[in-house]
């Protein structure tokens, strides 16, 4: 795949910049977990907004390390040994007492919950629950904007960037449908990193680079 449509294409493309970059914060996310869990403890995660697909080839869940709880918005059946997956909302973990995770898991998610408010309370829904975590959200200032693969388009108005998405194949070299240029308008909110510092106080932030510019932001409190 070529430069130009690895940085197009999605995350999920194994071909992908994307992907490439949530390989590299996830050797990361194991350096930490190796640094603060006994090499003999199971690990109960929770990953907010995860999927089985992110976990499934990973070594922490083959040899049994992690114990994977998934919430999403609606319940992924099938997945593999290791896991179990439940419906459940972001800002509201009311189901699960403090500390009751061992880590509180979550990529790319804060920024679909549409408000400042609702991404305070998942923020601190998670470090309630949790007794570590690692929240990676992008940047809202990097120069390429992380959903639709456009620089700059963030800085727009929703009304001009909904007729790029629906009228042109600037995003992705494909037209968005209507309603689904609509709901990502809608749902995502970009953040900076003043507010990722506001949203986990005391957190460490892990800075994701790419072009010498920080892409995405990665709160935690693991050592």
């Amino acid at each position: 795949m070529s430069n130009f449509k690895a940085i197009l294409a999605p995350s999920d493309n194994p071909d992908s910049f994307g992907f490439a970059m949530r390989e590299k914060r996830f050797q990361i996310f194991e350096q930490l977990i190796n640094r603060n869990f006994d090499k003999d403890q199971v690990i109960r995660v929770l990953d907010v907004g995860g999927t089985a697909y992110f976990w499934k080839d990973k070594e922490l869940i083959k040899n049994g390390r992690l114990k994977i709880t998934l919430l999403n918005l609606e319940k992924e059946n099938g997945v593999p040994e290791g896991m179990e997956s439940m419906a459940g909302d972001a800002t509201d973990l009311s189901m699960f007492e403090d500390g009751h995770f061992d880590l509180v898991f979550s990529n790319s998610v804060i920024e679909h919950l549409y408000t400042w408010e609702n991404q305070q309370k998942m923020a601190k829904e998670c470090v309630r629950v949790s007794k570590k975590y690692f929240i990676q959200t992008p940047n809202k200032h990097f120069f390429i904007e992380a959903h639709y693969a456009i620089p700059f388009i963030q800085y727009a108005s929703k009304k001009l960037t909904y007729n790029v998405l629906t009228k042109t194949k600037l995003s992705r070299m494909r037209r968005w449908k209507p309603q689904d240029a609509q709901q990502y308008l809608d749902e995502i909110r970009l953040i900076n990193k003043k507010e990722m510092k506001k949203l986990f106080p005391g957190a460490k932030i892990y800075k994701e680079k790419m072009l010498g510019m920080t892409k995405s932001f990665t709160a935690h409190n693991m050592d």
